[in-house]
């Protein structure tokens, strides 16, 4: 079994569409007027976000969408990225859990995780 899409339920779609096009790389695929967003990560994930409505869409506290990089480079030229672009982190990446791990907040309260797993050369 694959996971294959999720949809994810956001306050402002054009801000959500642009973060996960800018930041994470992926496509849109498709638009229905202000109130869904099809995305591709071009690896064969759909991500689809929908507009919440008229309230505020929270999420439980630990709540997050992770993703995984190939090096610890990687984990810190994307800190990088992130300072660039303006969007804080708390800090940055640390040595958890058999990872390199960086952990950000962005969409009004959705955290984020970027990690890359331990290898013996680093």
């Amino acid at each position: 079994m694959k996971l294959n899409h999720l949809n994810l339920c956001v306050n402002d779609l054009q801000e959500a569409a642009d973060f996960f096009r800018h930041v994470f790389g992926f496509q849109l695929l498709d638009q229905k007027a202000g109130a869904l967003a099809v995305m591709s990560d071009g690896a064969g994930f759909t991500l689809v976000l929908s507009r919440f409505g008229e309230e505020t869409a929270t999420y439980p506290k630990d709540f997050h969408i992770g993703f995984y990089v190939d090096t610890m480079a990687e984990v810190d030229e994307f800190h990088t990225k992130l300072a660039a672009a303006n969007i804080p982190a708390d800090h940055g990446p640390r040595k958890m859990r058999g990872g390199y791990t960086l952990y950000f907040t962005a969409l009004g309260g959705v955290l984020f995780e970027v990690t890359s797993f331990f290898r013996e050369s680093e």
